[in-house]
């Protein structure tokens, strides 16, 4: 309940991102990482393959491919939104 109050959400929509019935924006994402101190990716990695699977490219830990579609279109509405923004006040 504590941690639902302090991302000023319902402890409801917590539950749901729990069990996988929601997934949060990326807005929420890196508030609930902040309140826990980590880095927002380590929501998306499997703790016990974190340091054995990483992308060779880039050397993060891969995420699983379940989430890298929603995480994509998160960013690219994130990423319009912030265009739009700038565009409007020019």
């Amino acid at each position: 309940m504590k941690f639902a109050e302090c991302c000023d959400t319902t402890t409801s929509y917590i539950g749901h991102i729990e069990t996988g019935r929601k997934f949060p924006s990326m807005d929420m994402i890196e508030k609930m990482a902040h309140i826990l101190r980590i880095e927002p990716y380590c929501f998306f990695i499997n703790r016990t393959e974190q340091y054995t699977h990483t992308d060779a490219e880039s050397g993060y830990p891969k995420l699983p491919k379940s989430m890298k579609n929603e995480i994509k279109t998160q960013m690219d509405l994130s990423i319009k939104g912030i265009i739009n923004e700038i565009l409007n006040k020019y």
